[in-house]
């Protein structure tokens, strides 16, 4: 199908039950350009009550066939779907840089393929659909037991701005491959390739009500959060938000909850590891989409005796990047602006209160030109590990870097926070290797590389970075319930 949409014309209405529908709702979203300041658009559908209602009506209504219908039909259609979104990634990467400023070439290009690149996101969990068994027992007691994967009924997705297509994969695609009805509600900051994907839900052919858009704002997400007749929510984003959700969805109907939060990830590097590898991870780990991933190496630690030789080129390397930066549109532009100026004035603010006797900067620091959201990469060393910059997400291209000695001292430091989302240790020696990957209190730990995830392996953390996991067969767990059945075989 012919894609209709572009700069000049952004998707503003919200999708229910298969159409494109004005909001009920007489507040809108206002949107715009962190590359230049410029407003992009006021006039944004924004989800109230009664079109939640709305929604979850639809989703009601077409669950029942939805689950029914054959495995090899659901399949196709999510196949189809898959397709349709490779066939229009440039132009939904474009609708996300608009309001992100994320450049095609290097993030934005690797979001949109995670969506629906063949065997990732929604092909790998269509690829589950007639492969997600259920389990029996033997019968020597008289009574034969058998397990089923129920689907949940209505789900809800609250993805970020920071990935607002790649995400989408990991919550839908799960939660529609077990027989669910999804609504997806995208950032307030990054609605418009999201509302794109509506005319290709229709030519996928979803039935109505099966997948539905809401753009809004944290009030729309509070509705679906507290909704009594939606059975899960899915949420990426700030800790802070995780746990209002996890409240919300506990005093409405118990509903079932997957929350991927914050993270503050170390990456330790040994001495005897190989010096570039380590460099070079460690500083794409930071700058990739100009710092704003969830599970950005922002804490370096290095083994005092290659630490001089580490900062060297460690500095180099964030040096470098700083070429990188640019208008996102243009081909040559690796690292954008950050997303909108109050993230700027965020991460500026760490900055500046980081220079008042938390630590020393290295480089960076500086914004880039006079228009737009740019910041120089930055990098603090001989920091204060009480201090904010040390323990706090700051969400920009911003490290700090640390020397230890011992093994035994840098493992007490890396665990000595709330977050617990991705560590990643730079040795040659395989059973250290092993060893500090095993007493890392991290969902995810990369072994000479860090700041990653694969779509077959559980994604997520521990302690405030997250409950649950998305990704492989955790996340078809998470979007169903196992049902016991017990037949009598004696009577």
């Amino acid at each position: 199908m012919a894609f209709s949409f572009s700069k000049s014309n952004l998707p503003k209405q919200l999708f229910i039950n298969n159409e494109f529908v004005a909001s009920k709702h007489d507040k809108k979203l206002k949107l715009y350009n962190p590359a230049d300041g410029s407003l992009v658009a006021d006039d944004v559908a924004l989800a109230g009550e009664q079109d939640v209602d709305a929604a979850v009506a639809a989703a009601e209504k077409a669950f029942p066939a939805w689950r029914a219908i054959s495995s090899g039909e659901r399949r196709s259609i999510m196949n189809k779907f898959a397709q349709l979104i490779e066939d229009n990634t440039v132009a939904l990467s474009e609708l996300t840089r608009i309001t992100l400023g994320a450049p095609y070439v290097s993030f934005g290009k690797f979001e949109a393929g995670l969506a629906a690149e063949a065997s990732k996101a929604f092909r790998y969990n269509a690829g589950w659909i007639d492969k997600f068994g259920g389990e029996s027992w033997p019968q020597e007691d008289g009574f034969m037991k058998i397990v089923r994967n129920e689907p949940l009924g209505v789900t809800a997705g609250i993805v970020p701005w920071n990935g607002p297509l790649g995400t989408i994969g990991l919550k839908a695609g799960p939660a529609l491959a077990t027989g669910n009805c999804f609504i997806l509600k995208p950032s307030e900051k990054t609605p418009f390739a999201s509302l794109a994907l509506g005319p290709l839900i229709k030519e996928a052919g979803f039935p109505p009500g099966v997948f539905q858009v809401l753009s809004g704002d944290g009030t729309t997400g509070a509705l679906l959060a507290s909704h009594m007749r939606v059975r899960k929510v899915s949420f990426t984003g700030s800790i802070a938000t995780g746990k209002k959700i996890q409240e919300m969805a506990a005093k409405s109907n118990l509903k079932r909850v997957t929350l991927e939060l914050g993270g503050k990830s170390p990456a330790v590097v040994f001495d005897d590891c190989n010096l570039d590898n380590a460099v070079t991870w460690t500083a794409n780990a930071i700058t990739a989409n100009t710092g704003q991933v969830c599970f950005a190496a922002s804490r370096v630690y290095v083994q005092e005796g290659i630490y001089d030789k580490f900062i060297e080129g460690y500095k180099k390397a964030m040096e470098d990047k700083k070429k990188d930066i640019g208008d996102p549109g243009k081909a040559e532009t690796l690292i954008g602006p950050l997303v909108d100026e109050a993230q700027f004035k965020r991460v500026s603010g760490f900055i500046e209160r980081g220079q008042n006797g938390q630590g020393k900067l290295l480089t960076g620091g500086q914004r880039i030109g006079d228009k737009g959201f740019f910041i120089e990469p930055t990098v603090f060393t001989d920091v204060d590990p009480t201090s904010e910059i040390h323990t706090q997400e700051i969400f920009g291209p911003v490290s700090v870097v640390r020397s230890f000695k011992t093994e035994e001292e840098i493992m007490e430091l890396s665990n000595n926070t709330n977050f617990g989302l991705m560590a990643g240790v730079f040795t040659q020696d395989i059973n250290k290797a092993m060893r500090v990957a095993s007493n890392f209190d991290s969902g995810m730990v990369g072994i000479n590389c860090v700041s990653l995830m694969f779509m077959m392996t559980p994604f997520g953390g521990s302690k405030e970075s997250g409950l649950g996991r998305e990704c492989g067969i955790a996340a078809l767990r998470a979007y169903t319930d196992p049902k016991t059945i017990m037949v009598n075989l004696t009577y």
